[in-house]
């Protein structure tokens, strides 16, 4: 009688729908968001790596790598399904806009006009606002196996930001293992852009676990130490003598709690670095290693600051894929922008975007193993 009902379901041209490396459903990503349709993107390059991404808020959902085993490892965090996502305060993965990172008191001047912007964060405009880019629906066409491209118009006014805002993001699995994001945007009347991406990476192999035991390095001098709310005070400080000091690896758990006052104000990292790359794309912004899967992230940038974060608000709330918990300090974020605040901080390299120009930003992740 079994083989009979298998027959009949398989005569009916059924079949169980196919699972991504990382045991993702297409079916479970497919919905629509304000009348605009989302969807799950895979990319795929000739060397067995994968990476799924949906179109809802531009969210980088998983990202399989071998580790030193050769076993596919999921190294970001995220959910199973869409209906998580839009469930979520949180930037799993996310695209990061208007502006990334914080802008004090959710005010700024352009041209000695003021703009109001949405206050989430300690009375000051975080990420874009409640409803920045990471809660869009951006329009999606896979280009290749290996590219998809994200167009998003943000309107004039849209989170108190002033011009329309065109975008285009391009996610490019690469043969040489990396996830090279290029940003591009124009605008018609002068604005303020930096934008990011949100991804939260342990690359451990151990879903739920800590990232403390993970090392780091920063190829930087100096950070933006912050005041009480995470605002830049609007000085560079050396990282010389301090927990800061991240130019060689170190697990990010060496000093993390020491009774470090910029380290107390974040609870942990949280803080934006002055990279020593001077925008050149080819120069080691920051890296991080597990020595327990001997997987290893490099990233690269044109951008001038990297923001790295330690999943210090992380509580043990969420529940990701696989049903698995991520715990305090689960993850770690290295955001490349421009630096925090600095449409307020006069000093800082500019982030204005005017008519004619186009606004280019790069990011790469790139995965290899130490044996």
């Amino acid at each position: 009688m079994a083989a009979l009902a298998m027959c009949l379901f398989l005569s009916c041209g059924e079949k169980e729908e196919e699972l991504t490396l990382s045991g993702l459903k297409k079916s479970d990503f497919i919905t629509e968001v304000e009348g605009k349709p989302v969807a799950l993107y895979v990319l795929k390059n000739k060397n067995g790596l994968e990476a799924a991404i949906t179109n809802y808020g531009g969210r980088w959902v998983s990202m399989m790598v071998p580790d030193k085993d050769g076993k596919p490892t999921d190294v970001v965090l995220g959910y199973d399904k869409i209906a998580d996502y839009l469930a979520s305060f949180g930037n799993f993965g996310a695209l990061i806009g208007r502006y990334g990172n914080r802008i004090a008191n959710a005010t700024f001047t352009l041209d000695s006009v003021a703009y109001s912007l949405p206050a989430n964060n300690n009375g000051h405009c975080l990420h874009g606002g409640p409803e920045g880019y990471h809660t869009r629906v951006w329009d999606a066409v896979q280009v290749n196996d290996q590219t998809l491209e994200l167009t998003y118009l943000s309107p004039d006014g849209e989170a108190g930001f002033p011009g329309n805002l065109n975008i285009k993001v391009t996610y490019t699995l690469t043969d040489n293992d990396a996830i090279d994001i290029r940003y591009e945007a124009t605008t018609d009347k002068p604005t303020i852009v930096n934008l990011t991406h949100h991804s939260y990476f342990n690359l451990s192999g151990v879903p739920g676990s800590q990232i403390t035991d993970q090392l780091i390095q920063i190829n930087a001098d100096a950070y933006t130490p912050v005041d009480a709310t995470l605002i830049p005070t609007g000085v560079i400080e050396s990282v010389e003598g301090t927990p800061m000091d991240l130019r060689t690896l170190i697990p990010i758990g060496a000093r993390i709690d020491e009774p470090f006052d910029q380290l107390q104000k974040g609870i942990g990292y949280d803080h934006n670095w002055v990279l020593n790359t001077e925008g050149d794309i080819n120069t080691l912004a920051a890296k991080a290693v597990s020595e327990q899967s001997g997987i290893v992230l490099e990233v690269y940038t044109n951008e001038p600051g990297i923001q790295f974060y330690t999943g210090n608000a992380m509580s043990g709330r969420d529940v990701g894929k696989q049903s698995v918990t991520y715990p305090h300090r689960g993850a770690f974020c290295l955001e490349t922008q421009h630096y925090p605040d600095s449409p307020n901080q006069p000093d800082f390299p500019s982030v204005v975007l005017l008519p004619g120009q186009t606004y280019q930003s790069c990011c790469i992740y790139k995965f290899a193993v130490n044996q």
